[in-house]
């Protein structure tokens, strides 16, 4: 439902809309008794204005003083698993492969991610969204807030995309969602964009553009006696601009100019006893948002499987354990249709202390979905100068993945009807043999 006014993201729930729009609820167990009725109520409505689409749920506890929420950190897998949480995921292409989820518990920690091909959960990416919980004497409360421009979806004011909705009651152990998704996905479930729900009567906002600047300015003052001639007061200072612009709805630009990654937060520490390398996840915003695409083979940013993995970003600005400079690049990642599109290019400068040369790092991905869960696609890499300093370095694969194709228990041969095409309002839906089902 579209509201005319921005709505209140303050936990409680007390506008007039939420008496007067029914809510979705009749959620399905996944855990503990696949396919049974939840034993909670839960309620969610949908809202969207000019601005934000949003999410909002009243979860019913039979027993509110067994609630468990200890975690505030944002990303923390307790904030799923060792917490009571609600979830939600919108597949904003609807091409029931990909989805971007947001995790809430009860006492507002947060937990969201870009999934690709159901499976690769990049959860780095972190959109700017609003939230707000609450309490009342029956459960707890949520209200959050999207914006359109923290999405990407498809050109267009009239949307249709996949929607789930999941809840979790950690002291009975119930996972419940809004369609049936059955219990061997575990904690996956939300990731399976080919079983979620259908969310219509969505207008995006007229196509304006989403560009941001991220500039910085870095100075030192530096004197040491010690040395000859000695230094007093010796200022030094460096520059440098991140921008990221949306060309369309679903086309993003990534810019960067002396880049600065002082803001990364710290890799998690890991101790090796193998003769392998460690593949550490990528952190640095400018590589993040859409990195799924650039997996191949199944494999994204880790090692496993029987795939190489033809690029892996984390060994651009660094060069035997020492800090690279980055000159500058660009990347564009999206989709167009039924293909998704990944072009990068990157050139970092010379080093001394690792011996490292000028380099410039290019990658091509290119992939387009078919059948109902497969998709193939070709990926070349190139690198002017090798991890080895001598030679340049390419590679190239073409590859798919093809998995069986899954039908929701929905039924299928419902049709909505339009009465009015120019707003997208939807009058009634009718089943195949012309009878209508609901207002």
């Amino acid at each position: 439902m579209r509201l005319d006014r921005p709505l209140a993201v303050d936990g409680r729930l007390e506008e007039a809309v939420y008496s007067s729009v029914p809510a979705i609820s009749d959620f399905v167990q996944q855990e503990p008794n696949e396919g049974a009725p939840a034993t909670e109520k839960t309620e969610v409505w949908v809202f969207y204005d000019a601005d934000n689409v949003y999410v909002v749920a009243r979860c019913w506890e039979s027993e509110p003083d067994r609630v468990i929420a200890n975690e505030m950190r944002r990303d923390n897998t307790t904030i799923f698993q060792g917490n009571d949480n609600f979830a939600f995921a919108f597949d904003t292409f609807y091409d029931r492969r990909n989805v971007v989820s947001f995790d809430v518990n009860p006492v507002g920690g947060r937990l969201d991610g870009q999934v690709t091909n159901e499976r690769q959960i990049n959860t780095d990416w972190n959109p700017v969204w609003d939230l707000a919980v609450g309490r009342f004497e029956g459960g707890w409360t949520l209200e959050t807030a999207v914006p359109f421009k923290s999405l990407r979806y498809q050109p267009g004011r009239a949307q249709i995309w996949g929607i789930n909705l999941r809840r979790r009651n950690l002291w009975k152990n119930e996972w419940s969602f809004v369609t049936p998704i059955p219990n061997s996905f575990g904690t996956r479930g939300i990731f399976q964009a080919s079983l979620a729900a259908t969310l219509v009567g969505l207008e995006a906002p007229p196509g304006s553009k989403n560009l941001e600047l991220k500039p910085y300015i870095v100075s030192s003052l530096r004197s040491d006696t010690t040395v000859r001639p000695a230094v007093a007061n010796d200022v030094d200072g460096d520059v440098g601009l991140d921008v990221k612009y949306g060309l369309t709805q679903n086309l993003t630009a990534d810019f960067t100019y002396n880049t600065d990654f002082a803001q990364v937060e710290a890799d998690e520490q890991q101790i090796n006893l193998t003769r392998f390398s460690l593949f550490f996840p990528e952190k640095r915003e400018f590589f993040l948002e859409n990195q799924g695409t650039f997996s191949f083979g199944g494999v994204a940013t880790r090692a496993g499987g029987d795939a190489p993995v033809l690029f892996y970003s984390r060994r651009i600005g660094l060069n035997q354990g020492t800090v690279v400079p980055i000159e500058g690049g660009g990347r564009l990642t999206g989709r167009v249709g039924r293909f998704s599109v990944g072009v990068l290019g990157i050139r970092t400068e010379e080093e001394a202390a690792s011996r490292a040369r000028p380099t410039t790092f290019s990658v091509v991905r290119l992939k387009r979905d078919v059948l109902r869960r497969s998709s193939v696609g070709l990926m070349v890499t190139n690198r002017s100068v090798a991890q080895a300093g001598t030679g340049a370095n390419t590679a190239y694969g073409i590859g798919g993945t093809f998995a069986q194709a899954r039908f929701s228990p929905r039924p299928a041969r419902n049709r909505v009807v339009r009465r009015h095409s120019w707003t997208g309002a939807i009058d009634y839906v009718e089943d195949a043999a012309g009878r209508r089902l609901e207002t």
